[in-house]
């Protein structure tokens, strides 16, 4: 009887949506349901406390600060050991961790520096999740279906991250941060009890030999020699700073002073959900030429919510505009996970997925610690336009790049093959374009095609590249 139940629940799954991909989508939705209340919560939370602009960017920085210092040992040790155990232990930590914060701030007897402490030891867990989950998560798929394979995951997760900011937005105003930081433990235990039913022979073969050491220098390798990789990488070491920064530190201070507090704030932060929830449903439909060149020129609206925030907006038209920029944030998603999933071998995946998330949110640290001071200095206002205009300078700088306008979607992959040994034209352009011919004016597209075909994004996590997605929508 249990087998005939399994074989019809395999039946209703489509065939690239394995055991390990239903899993991971699982638990990805668990965990965006209550990291996204928890985001806000922990602004609240030092709010509640006595705590200024200033606490609020140290707490937001504290998490980000581990994954600068770990991330590249964390890329390592999920291409070494089984992902999934690695996965696991991240989340069993971020789940202790928020549970303490939690009872802590309930009591009423949290202080500064535990907050700092605790948010850190979260951060050092998202540090190890987050490249053994983009492994993992582009090993479970096959080539012909990765695109819509990750549309619908990402649709998944932030479907789970609308409900969970507005619900935690909610939740903050009725019960208070304590009550959403607890949740969210409990959603890191069910995520890990699930993730812990991964199947490793799924997973890839783990190659341990070789120091680690030498494994970070072929990853580094293997980064380093993709113009259109780390430009976009260093483009979002821009963009997600001061997005994160106008998201973490500026948007909890609007709210509270312009909009009404949490519960707003809360809704829109749900609008940017769903948002992202119809770009991956766009995607799953749509399959831009030129992958890149199409997800890129969607980067340039994320300067939109910080302008938004400057002026300020009413909750209404903000919601809108977060509405937007979670759109055309998913469409880059899209087409950076697709990118990643095409062009880098299986065997790099968590190791080049360690370098693209440190050097995206390498500066995040610095960007949320000296908000506050920045506000005091040159006023919210100011603070928040100089977001806004970063954002538009660093995309335009990227589409300079050859390759992020050039690179286009192989219909039939052949095996990816390392960047130390790159044909002369870095071995990832169509043929049909050679570094001779100009520049189209927009990117070359295939029309929709129908349900039956694929077609084709955080992670933040949850995780699908680091520069997939800003700060607060991975697990």
């Amino acid at each position: 009887m249990i087998s005939r139940i399994a074989a019809a629940r395999s039946s209703l799954r489509p065939s690239w949506a394995g055991r390990n991909y239903s899993l991971l989508t699982a638990a990805a939705v668990v965990t965006n349901l209550g990291s996204q209340g928890a985001l806000i919560a922990a602004a609240f939370a030092v709010l509640q406390s006595g705590g200024d602009s200033t606490d609020v960017g140290v707490v937001a920085a504290a998490r980000t600060l581990p994954l600068v210092l770990f991330l590249l040992v964390a890329g390592a040790v999920a291409d070494r050991l089984p992902r999934h155990r690695v996965m696991v232990a991240a989340n069993a930590l971020s789940c202790v961790s928020q549970a303490v914060f939690g009872a802590l701030v309930v009591t009423g007897n949290a202080r500064l520096w535990e907050m700092v402490l605790l948010t850190a030891l979260g951060g050092t867990g998202l540090a190890f999740f987050s490249p053994a989950s983009e492994g993992m998560l582009m090993a479970s798929v096959s080539g012909a279906q990765a695109s819509r394979a990750f549309a619908v995951y990402r649709m998944a997760q932030n479907g789970a991250g609308i409900g969970g900011a507005a619900l935690g937005g909610a939740l903050v105003a009725v019960l208070g941060p304590g009550w959403v930081l607890v949740v969210d433990a409990v959603c890191f235990a069910v995520a890990a009890a699930l993730r812990g039913l991964l199947q490793l022979d799924l997973s890839g073969p783990r190659d341990a030999a070789g120091s680690m050491l030498a494994q970070l220098r072929e990853g580094w390798r293997e980064f380093i020699g993709r113009p259109w990789l780390w430009s976009i990488v260093a483009q979002f070491s821009i963009v997600v700073a001061v997005v994160g920064a106008a998201e973490s530190v500026y948007g909890p201070l609007v709210a509270r002073d312009e909009l009404g507090g949490a519960g707003p704030w809360g809704l829109a932060l749900g609008a940017f959900g769903v948002g992202t929830v119809g770009g991956a449903l766009l995607m799953v439909r749509w399959k831009p030429r030129r992958l890149l060149f199409a997800g890129t020129l969607c980067v340039f609206p994320l300067a939109m919510p910080s302008a938004a925030l400057a002026v300020p907006l009413p909750v209404g038209p903000l919601a809108v505009v977060m509405f937007v920029s979670g759109v055309c944030i998913e469409v880059f998603g899209v087409a950076w996970v697709t990118t990643m999933h095409q062009e880098i071998p299986e065997e790099m995946f968590s190791r080049v997925s360690s370098y693209d998330w440190l050097g995206s949110i390498g500066l995040l640290p610095l960007a949320t610690a000296v908000a506050g001071p920045a506000e005091r200095a040159f006023g919210r206002s100011t603070a928040l336009w100089s977001c806004a205009a970063l954002v538009v300078l660093t995309t335009a700088a990227v589409l300079f790049v050859p390759d992020v306008r050039r690179l286009t979607r192989r219909t039939h992959e052949p095996a990816a093959t390392p960047a130390a040994h790159p044909p002369p034209t870095t071995g990832m352009l169509a043929p049909e374009h050679t570094p001779t011919e100009p520049d189209p004016a927009l990117p070359g597209e295939e029309p929709a095609v129908s349900g039956a075909r694929r077609a084709g994004p955080a992670d933040a996590g949850e995780p699908s590249g680091a520069a997939g997605r800003p700060p607060g929508t991975r697990t």
